[in-house]
């Protein structure tokens, strides 16, 4: 008879080691662990994606700006512009001064600067008794510097992509996916894409070049009725405005260009790296250093704080890169002052004699480009806006003021189609009766009225 002991009972249980994939499937605990962490990690995730949708929302961006800037858009307008015939209308920000009725000048900045640069130009303007008006061209100041694109399989990146995750989430509920995987044993990938594509709205940054520009100085200055105008061309404006003068010159009462150049005097191409980007546009000790260094050294912290909110708040370094990239770099400035179009145009060009022997050299290089402008120095730097806008204003003062009185060139209405037949009916009959053919005559007795 055998007999069976307790110790030949745990010979024959096989041994399980710690790690193995057996002895994982019997302890639960890693399992909840790892879902304990990857769920509290994607819920910090999504807290911060709604951290950062609430920091780029408009009106709480709008609040967080100084006042300077709050005012200087209290005082403007926005006026809506189409650029293209397939996409929505942009908002272009204006701000005036002067009375309406007297000589229009128009300044337009370069890549880098806004209307809040002229602020102080344009009011100077209207005391000596011009309409002065500084515009904020799409991608820059206040204007739209981004537009919202609807649908389509564009590449958005990663972080946009977690974004689209996250709302998906929101709408279907954190465990959509997963009942989908349990009802058919696959998750819902084409489903998942159909839904992301046709939902999709994403920002697409502004660029703009002198085409863009173009259309939209002709329909600023048609909507304001301001032509012809005394257009003020500051920096790189002179790239991007060029083709509009050149298509417009009987709307061109004169040109002032003040130290203007192809390439912005703000160096724009440092804001492509990374790191060093987030830095100068993250620090105001860090863009302040920049601006002095290239721009002005005259300016105060406040104002160039002002230009770093404008330049980086709603996409606004990447609608300023993108048009860089669209000026055209191989501009002849003697070609195109010397064109049938423009070499009757009267202008004048405002140089720094401060900055250095090259840029004084460049300012002799345009003056003899231009032999007919008017050539003038002032004691600023590249962006003389703000240091020295008196000295500014009174050479563009001057030189409108020589010109004799514009004539404001009024659109004519169109005459309603049912007038013009009557009008026509009666010129081809010629019969007094027909004459007054729907209308009262000059004693109101009207069209039955006979002697």
């Amino acid at each position: 008879m055998a007999i069976i002991t307790e110790e030949e009972e745990e010979e024959t249980k096989p041994l399980v080691p710690p790690g193995s994939k057996e002895s994982t499937m019997k302890n639960p605990f890693p399992f909840w662990f790892y879902f304990t962490i990857i769920f509290s990690l994607a819920t910090l995730l999504f807290v911060s994606l709604s951290l950062y949708s609430s920091q780029n929302d408009p009106r709480s961006w709008f609040l967080s700006l100084p006042p300077a800037l709050r005012q200087h858009y209290s005082d403007g307008r926005t006026l809506k512009v189409q650029v293209n015939p397939d996409e929505l209308p942009i908002q272009v920000f204006v701000a005036e001064s002067g009375p309406a009725q007297s000589e229009n000048v128009i300044v337009v900045h370069g890549l880098g600067l806004s209307s809040y640069a002229f602020r102080e130009m344009i009011q100077s303007l209207g005391s000596k008794g011009i309409h002065g008006v500084a515009i904020d061209l799409p991608g820059n100041g206040f204007s739209d510097k981004s537009m919202v694109v609807v649908g389509g399989d564009r590449e958005i990146g990663f972080v946009g992509r977690v974004k689209e995750v996250y709302g998906l989430i929101q709408e279907k509920g954190v465990f959509w996916a997963f009942d989908h995987m349990v009802e058919t044993g696959d998750l819902p990938y084409e489903e998942i894409i159909k839904l992301q594509n046709s939902k999709r709205r994403s920002l697409k940054a502004i660029e703009l070049g002198s085409e863009e520009t173009a259309k939209v100085l002709d329909q600023v200055i048609d909507t304001l009725g301001l032509s012809p105008v005394h257009l003020v061309l500051h920096d790189s404006a002179l790239g991007l405005a060029s083709n509009w003068v050149s298509e417009n010159p009987q709307s061109v009462r004169s040109i002032t260009l003040i130290d203007s150049s192809i390439n912005p005097a703000l160096p724009l191409w440092v804001l492509h790296i990374p790191v060093i980007r987030e830095v100068l546009l993250g620090f105001s000790f860090a863009f302040k250093m920049l601006v002095s260094l290239r721009c002005s050294k005259d300016m105060t912290l406040s104002q160039i704080e002002a230009h770093r909110i404008l330049l980086k708040g709603s996409n606004g370094r990447e609608a300023v890169l993108g048009s860089l990239k669209k000026l055209n770099h191989s501009f002849d400035i003697a070609l195109w002052g010397n064109s049938d179009a423009v070499n009757g145009i009267p202008m004048q060009v405002i140089w720094s004699k401060q900055v250095s022997d090259v840029w004084s050299e460049e300012g002799q290089r345009v003056s003899k480009a231009l032999p007919k402008a008017k050539f003038v120095t002032h004691s600023g730097s590249r962006w003389p806006q703000e240091s020295k806008s008196s000295e500014l204003t009174g050479y563009i003062a001057d030189f409108v003021s020589a010109f004799p009185i514009s004539i404001k060139r009024v659109p004519e209405e169109p005459i309603p189609e049912k007038v013009q037949k009557i009008l026509d009916e009666a010129k081809a009959g010629g019969d007094h009766d027909h004459a007054h053919a729907g209308y009262t005559d000059a004693y109101g007795l009207g069209e039955g009225w006979t002697t």
